[in-house]
């Protein structure tokens, strides 16, 4: 986990959309609820946390980075351009060593259908099978931007290894494949408080909650 940039920030433009005048503005660039959700407790209620749901003419930003800083980057810039305050964004996904780093940033389209789990799953375990070289990670990279500037920039990752196949009916994604270093059951068997606790996105977001509250 690391702080990879900092940059000095622009004045803010005017705000548009909904506004608390006793915080500031935190936008997260995703229209994601349950991302939103899960950023919003974790920064706590020193800032106003929107989604970008809230400005229905915001564009739709096409992820055309390699990497997934990257991927962050188009979205924080895009979504800073058109709003006031501080945006954050996101851009995450599984890395395994022996299909060198893939699929990385194509994570959520690695079975052929963007966001469909079971194919992408089904694929792990084909490119996998009878790979005795297992370990691999979640990395997510967060960026902050304002005023079509970035601000910051965070990494979180968590290790493990890839399981010969599905363990367990929770999570989602890769979870059932994935058991963090330190444990035999997948995520999807360790449950949601447990990943939380060490997932790579609250290890990104609690870089970016220490920033913030040093006076962003």
């Amino acid at each position: 986990m690391e702080l990879r940039q900092r940059f000095p920030r622009t004045a803010n433009r005017a705000s548009q959309g909904p506004v608390n005048s006793e915080k500031p503005r935190l936008v997260v660039a995703t229209r994601n609820a349950h991302k939103a959700e899960e950023i919003r407790q974790m920064i706590g209620d020193r800032f106003e946390v929107l989604d970008a749901t809230a400005f229905p003419d915001l564009p739709e930003v096409e992820e055309t980075g390699t990497t997934f800083l990257e991927n962050a980057t188009l979205k924080a810039l895009a979504v800073s351009r058109e709003v006031g305050g501080l945006v954050l964004s996101d851009d995450s996904g599984l890395e395994v060593d022996a299909l060198d780093g893939r699929p990385g940033v194509w994570s959520s389209s690695f079975g052929g259908d963007e966001g469909n789990h079971a194919k992408n799953n089904e694929r792990m375990m084909r490119e996998m099978k009878g790979v005795e070289e297992r370990a691999a990670r979640f990395r997510c990279v967060m960026v902050l931007a304002r005023d079509g500037e970035v601000v910051a920039d965070f990494s979180g990752a968590v290790e493990g290894r890839i399981l010969d196949g599905p363990q367990g009916e929770g999570g989602f994604g890769y979870d059932p494949l994935f058991a963090p270093e330190g444990h035999d059951e997948s995520f999807a068997e360790l449950g949601s408080e447990v990943k939380n606790g060490m997932s790579h996105r609250g290890r990104a977001l609690a870089q970016v909650t220490a920033w913030l509250e040093q006076g962003a």
